[in-house]
């Protein structure tokens, strides 16, 4: 049993009142910057201070998984090993695309909420369509799979308001293929947008699960530096009284 997540949420977090609800899948982007010479540093967003969950708190960007995103089309796909731990334990509807909607979501998020556009330039191929990805598109950009690493997984316990299905993605800033004049995007979720160490990123009021996430990171750098497609990632889920945490 993951002991320390357990220990870790806060009141709001240990909540437990409401009726049960299935988690629906999510994913969340990582963007990890080494170039400035010391220690790696994440892009996180502060959460508008109008939100009722942890309003002022830093994120990853990241959101819940749109019908949309399993239609859009992507410039490339997961490495293999990859697109293999997404399809770990995801039921009914256990597809390709349906991983894929995962990365999708992911950076469509990014850009929504930060700004950011993690892709490769148009050239000849034809852009995302959907509402959800004409920023893609004006920007002449394709969204890409492959920079993609998974880098942990976590759902929601039982009997939370909100229940999510989080996969947790991983790329490098040099990844970024383009960014909006203002450095936000256009949905208004976020108030900054910063790049954090990750002793810094702790230092703020930021969810447990974060921590835990930045944690884990961490110790993957750590031991594999360049994020190999084929290590291991962390699973964490609720069993009985707390967290459990295998291995995908």
């Amino acid at each position: 049993m993951s002991d320390a997540l357990t220990q870790r949420l806060s009141s709001v977090e240990r909540d437990r009142t409401h009726k049960n609800i299935r988690p629906s899948d999510a994913a969340t982007l990582l963007i990890l910057d080494r170039t400035a010479g010391g220690p790696i540093r994440v892009l996180m967003g502060k959460r508008h201070m109008r939100h009722k969950f942890f309003p002022g708190a830093y994120v990853f960007p990241g959101g819940k998984v749109d019908a949309a995103d399993s239609r859009a089309v992507a410039a490339d796909d997961y490495h293999p090993a990859v697109l293999a731990k997404l399809l770990h334990e995801i039921g009914s509807g256990k597809t390709a695309t349906r991983a894929r909607a995962f990365g999708i979501a992911a950076l469509r998020e990014t850009y929504e909420e930060a700004g950011i556009f993690i892709g490769r330039a148009l050239g000849d191929a034809a852009p995302a369509k959907g509402e959800s990805f004409a920023g893609f598109a004006e920007a002449k950009v394709l969204p890409s799979l492959s920079p993609f690493r998974l880098v942990a997984r976590a759902i929601t316990p039982p009997n939370r308001p909100r229940r999510f299905d989080t996969r947790f993605l991983a790329c490098w800033a040099s990844d970024i293929a383009a960014r909006t004049a203002d450095g936000l995007g256009p949905s208004g979720e976020l108030e900054d947008v910063a790049w954090l160490t990750f002793d810094d990123a702790k230092k703020t009021e930021i969810p447990a699960i974060t921590v835990t996430i930045l944690d884990e990171v961490a110790a993957r750098l750590a031991a594999d530096p360049d994020l190999a497609p084929e290590t291991p990632a962390p699973f964490y889920k609720w069993k009985g009284k707390g967290f459990v945490r295998t291995l995908v």
